[in-house]
């Protein structure tokens, strides 16, 4: 969650275009540039990726994020239910994924499906581990039965405190040293700051995770600190923030209405001149009379099948050598 900002966002690619924006006032006041963020794009017209670097503490202070690797897949057309585009973000997917995990082939994986199955927004990571070819006790009871191109993976879909009474960290913790996994692969929902990433994004980030912080409900943080082993995380924002999506609506209603005037009114430069933060802040304080709401679309139930198997079968793709998608599918069916 960016936290040297009001506004509501787990994903690294958004903070850094904040950060751009406040770069762009300092700068206008003669202030210090900051450094310690290195951005690259690549990927394909269906498929855009966005890989953003931080690379100091100074860089760390202006995301609000731990030093490391945060990758992007930008997907417009997962709504679609686009076949080809389907492939191409799977296949993407494994691609940065093997970048980051750098596994041997004896490696051994650990798949965490954070969130709360009994809630469709919630429900990314319950849903991928139910779509992940899972080897592990075939490779120690039926060796036989899988060639060399297949890794030791397992999966759990550990819940969340209010069903269980467990924190979710201690439930992993007490996996870890009993199966002793040598990396783990962390899957959950995300919160963002725009309404067209929902459910389109997938980030990919080498610096663990904590359950619950995009909804506000930050829990014991999954990581190489706490757990010992490397973190790696997958999230896709599913949800915004209301009181974000509101301000949005407000600038683009106020851009628009400034344009039809020659200078606008005085009420609506008024407006326009307030900091982004404080029409946040205002927009905020109306809507927590009726509570702190938090939007999904309407459509969250089909969509969020479609990618939480992009996410699973790029995960398989990238943990187990020369494995197709008919191969995905033949085995967990």
């Amino acid at each position: 969650m960016l936290e040297n900002s009001n506004i509501r966002t787990d994903l690294a690619v958004e903070a850094h275009e904040m950060s751009r924006k406040n770069r762009a006032v300092r700068e206008a006041q003669d202030q210090p540039k900051d450094e310690g963020v290195i951005v690259e794009e690549a990927g394909t017209e269906d498929v855009k990726v966005t890989r953003v670097q931080i690379v100091s503490p100074q860089g760390e202070q202006e995301l609000g994020k731990p030093m490391g690797n945060y990758i992007t897949l930008d997907v417009p057309k997962i709504k679609t239910n686009h076949t080809e585009v389907f492939s191409t973000a799977c296949n993407i997917l494994a691609q940065e994924l093997r970048k980051i995990i750098r596994l041997s082939p004896k490696s051994s994986v650990l798949i965490v499906g954070l969130g709360n199955w009994n809630i469709t927004p919630d429900a990314l990571g319950p849903k991928v581990v139910n779509n992940m070819m899972v080897t592990r006790h075939l490779l120690e009871y039926a060796p036989d039965a899988l060639d060399e191109n297949f890794r030791s993976v397992s999966s759990i879909a550990p819940g969340v405190l209010g069903i269980t009474g467990i924190e979710t960290g201690e439930i992993v913790k007490g996996v870890v040293e009993k199966v002793k996994p040598d990396i783990i692969i962390a899957i959950d929902a995300l919160a963002s700051r725009k309404m067209e990433r929902i459910s389109t994004t997938i980030q990919i980030a080498d610096t663990g995770i904590s359950p619950g912080s995009g909804v506000g409900n930050k829990r014991m943080e999954l990581s190489k600190n706490t757990l010992g082993i490397p973190v790696v995380a997958i999230g896709v924002p599913t949800v915004v923030d209301a009181a974000t999506m509101a301000n949005d609506t407000i600038d683009l209603v106020m851009d628009n209405l400034l344009k039809q005037t020659q200078n606008g009114s005085e009420f609506f430069n008024m407006l326009n001149n307030l900091d982004r933060n404080e029409k946040y802040q205002l927009i905020k304080e109306v809507l927590s009379t009726e509570g702190n709401f938090i939007v999904t679309p309407k459509e969250i139930d089909e969509v969020i099948e479609r990618v939480a198997k992009i996410v699973a079968y790029g995960i398989n793709m990238a943990l187990h050598e020369n494995i197709s998608i008919p191969d995905i599918e033949n085995f967990i069916h």
